[in-house]
């Protein structure tokens, strides 16, 4: 579960920000702007430094030491779209530090709803591993973890957030790695009606973020910086006729996953998916699955 940027939150958690930068395009819909119109910075704002990565890309460092960490968030809320952002994680060893893009709604937490990008830092030589979690109407639990087929602290690779009304799909540079379907009518909570706002952070999380909290943060490496760049947001469209994705009606086509999001998915799960809660007989019997897990199996 990303830590929405709140004071009682990360206060707790030591963040700051230092070095800072983002090209912010459009608020759900392709436009340029310049970061400071479509983002606002919630910790260390004092340390944050705008820099341009080329003659035409404004960049967004988010530092990390031991004292605080960073974090931005989007100045809109939104119901329904596509959200990216290229990231460039942080190189070395990052053992104990958590690099985040997700969303959020902001009504009371017992119903909160929240997509979740976590990517957990570890020592060096070892994969970084992507931590996905969707949470609706405060339930949440639905943990899958990916190791990826690049080195994501080598260059800036591209990270979206498919949110319509049939599916979450999750995909990494265009390929997609998780899509969370709809089951609201056979009683599986999803997220249909709160806005979400865009967060982005670096925190420390060594008591869990690697190996389940058996490496620890080393702060001699520190500050831990993580840059973030590009970011993009378009409305959801609905079919023609459709006033918008919320109205789309049931049997509708329209959000249906294409033959390429079909193999995407099985190629990514079957090479690189690293942990599923549907798979989980430790965690669950057999029986105390989450009925999406059946769901799923059962092709619906």
């Amino acid at each position: 579960m990303a830590l929405p940027c709140s004071p009682s939150r990360h206060c707790r958690l030591l963040l700051l920000v230092a070095g800072v930068a983002v090209l912010l395009a459009g608020s759900m819909r392709p436009c340029a702007a310049t970061l400071d119109e479509d983002i606002e910075l919630i910790w260390g704002a004092s340390h944050t430094y705008f820099f341009m990565d080329g003659p035409d890309t404004e960049s967004l460092a988010l530092s990390l030491d031991e004292q605080q960490g960073s974090c931005f968030r989007s100045k809109n809320t939104y119901l329904y779209g596509t959200i990216s952002m290229d990231i460039k994680l942080v190189e070395g060893n990052s053992a104990g530090v958590v690099g985040t893009i997700y969303t959020i709604s902001e009504g009371p937490w017992s119903y909160h709803d929240e997509i979740d990008l976590e990517f957990l830092g570890n020592v060096s030589g070892q994969p970084i591993t992507l931590h996905t979690n969707i949470f609706a109407n405060g339930v949440g639990g639905r943990e899958q973890q990916f190791y990826l087929w690049f080195d994501p602290t080598a260059d800036y690779h591209t990270y979206t957030i498919e949110w319509n009304p049939k599916y979450i799909v999750i995909r990494v540079d265009g390929k997609a790695i998780r899509a969370f379907k709809n089951y609201q009518d056979q009683g599986v909570p999803y997220p249909t009606w709160q806005q979400q706002r865009v967060y982005g952070s670096l925190w420390d999380a060594d008591e869990w973020a690697t190996q389940g909290g058996a490496i620890k943060t080393d702060w001699s490496n520190a500050p831990f910086v993580a840059y973030y760049r590009n970011y993009n947001t378009t409305w959801c469209r609905p079919s023609p006729g459709v006033s918008w994705c919320g109205a789309e009606p049931k049997d509708s086509p329209r959000f249906d996953l294409d033959q390429q999001t079909l193999a995407d998915l099985q190629w990514v799960n079957a090479n690189y998916r690293i942990y599923d809660y549907c798979t989980d007989h430790k965690r669950f019997n057999e029986s105390e699955f989450p009925k999406e897990c059946y769901l799923q199996r059962a092709g619906l």
